[in-house]
């Protein structure tokens, strides 16, 4: 009878549990894998570089608030005024713009004195009809001696306008640019509200002499692009008919350009800035923009608020090692903004050695990344382009972030999920067009209605466009 000795037990037990130590192995990677994808499914706008549009679709977490960590947890929503903050109330109106005063009296005030003080409510009210009709007319004359018949002729800018004039074609231009409604609603509007019918065809042609008006202005914008020192750009996706393009914004100090492209590529940068554009641009870390970083003499500020959205996404994975240093960076990249608003605030002193203080102790932080292939990936970031991230620290006019510029976008972003795109190029030019005229106002705190009534009366009059940049650019 044979028997074993305890080598040869442990020998026999250790074979038999080696594919149970790998089917453990396996198991252990597959949750790990698992469970990083769960945190991808579960990315929001406060740890991705998804919209914040993208949160509210997202089932409520269980304190109530939104899986972005928005709203909920019970608190009470207010309307109007905030509590705690000063009341605000609108200016009467001056005595110029009233236009009939209406008293009211007693009838019979007996012994009371009457005094020279009224309590005023100043009422504003649509009048009964919001237009008025002109009619032009050009008599006709016959030549006695052939029977020919002579017009006289209308002025340019009467027959370049037919039905509609400069207003009421602007406030078609408006609605549909700035107010994203259809040709239908705007045929509704103009029909219900204003007791004037038109055809959505008119009301096409009408938004058409717009774009033609804004040619000039638009083209303002976009050559006076290579001149500027700080541009933010940022992109999204377009649809025309079915096919994905691309919406491309520009955003300079004192105004605003977009661009519908068909690419997404490093070429849209150098057919709109030139090969030779020399200024910082303030972009995200999206490959194009560092492949025209290497391609032309810029600089560039890549966007530390998509940096820390995606440090903050370390913090969900389950990596505890690459969760506490996610948490050790972010609060070195809260230190370092908190001494960038103070140097903004205080531009007497010079805080640029403390600013690179903490820029090393980042870096130096980045450079023991864990060993995480999230982690890793932010440090090969740095490993290239550490300078890029730190351009504001040298150049205080430079913003670290391009949120200034994403606010731009967003205009575009929301008018492409309303109207779902254009259908051709008359589209994306009126596109293009009204978003970088509309955004160019608002920057410029100037009235898009007249700017754009102004701009259509000059090309009625075949005049030349108005100026939608200050002279200094």
């Amino acid at each position: 009878m044979s028997t074993f000795s305890d080598t040869d037990v442990n020998r026999l037990i250790a074979e038999a549990m080696v594919p149970l130590h790998q089917r453990i192995a396996e198991l252990e990677k597959r949750v790990v894998e698992l469970e990083a994808e769960n945190a991808r499914l579960k990315k929001n706008s406060s740890n991705s570089s998804k919209p914040p549009s993208s949160d509210i679709t997202r089932p409520p977490d269980a304190s109530g608030g939104s899986a972005g960590g928005r709203g909920g947890g019970g608190k009470k929503r207010h309307i109007g005024g905030q509590p705690g903050h000063d009341k605000h109330q609108r200016p009467a109106f001056p005595p110029d713009q009233v236009d009939h005063i209406q008293l009211y009296e007693l009838p019979d005030p007996g012994a009371l004195e009457p005094l020279n003080q009224w309590r005023t409510v100043q009422q504003v009210e649509l009048a009964p009809k919001l237009f008025q009709v002109t009619e032009h007319r050009a008599r006709r004359y016959r030549d006695p001696a052939t029977g020919q018949i002579h017009t006289a002729p209308l002025p340019p800018e009467i027959a370049a306008a037919g039905l509609c004039g400069p207003r009421l074609s602007a406030l078609v231009g408006y609605l549909k640019g700035h107010c994203r409604m259809s040709y239908t609603l705007i045929q509704d509007f103009c029909g219900e509200v204003m007791v004037l019918p038109i055809s959505t065809g008119q009301l096409a042609r009408v938004v058409q002499k717009n774009s033609a008006a804004l040619a000039g202005a638009y083209q303002q914008l976009l050559e006076a692009l290579p001149r500027q020192k700080v541009l933010g750009v940022d992109e999204t996706g377009h649809y025309d008919q079915g096919d994905l393009l691309w919406t491309w914004c520009f955003r300079a100090q004192d105004f605003a350009v977009f661009r519908i492209a068909p690419s997404r590529g490093s070429d849209v940068l150098k057919e709109t800035l030139g090969a030779d554009y020399a200024g910082t641009l303030v972009c995200d870390f999206f490959s194009a923009y560092r492949k025209y970083l290497e391609k032309s003499p810029c600089a560039m500020q890549f966007c530390q608020a998509h940096l820390i959205r995606d440090i903050r996404f370390l913090e969900t994975l389950s990596d505890q090692a690459g969760v506490r240093w996610a948490g050790k960076l972010l609060k070195l990249i809260r230190k370092l903004f908190r001494k960038h608003h103070q140097r903004l605030a205080d531009g007497a002193r010079d805080f640029r050695g403390a600013l690179d203080r903490i820029r090393r102790q980042i870096l130096a932080l980045v450079a023991r990344a864990p060993a995480s292939c999230e982690a890793q990936n932010i440090r090969d970031r740095f490993r290239k382009y550490k300078q890029q991230y730190f351009t504001f620290v040298a150049a205080p006019q430079i913003a670290p972030t391009n949120n200034f510029t994403e606010q731009t976008l967003r205009f575009a972003v929301i008018d492409r999920k309303l109207t779902q795109g254009t259908r051709g190029t008359a589209g994306q030019t009126w596109c293009q067009r009204i978003w970088s005229v509309l955004a160019t106002c608002r920057i410029q705190r100037r009235s898009a209605f007249q700017f754009l009534t102004q701009s259509i009366a000059c090309s009625f009059k075949r005049m030349a466009t108005p100026q939608l940049l200050p002279a200094s650019i």
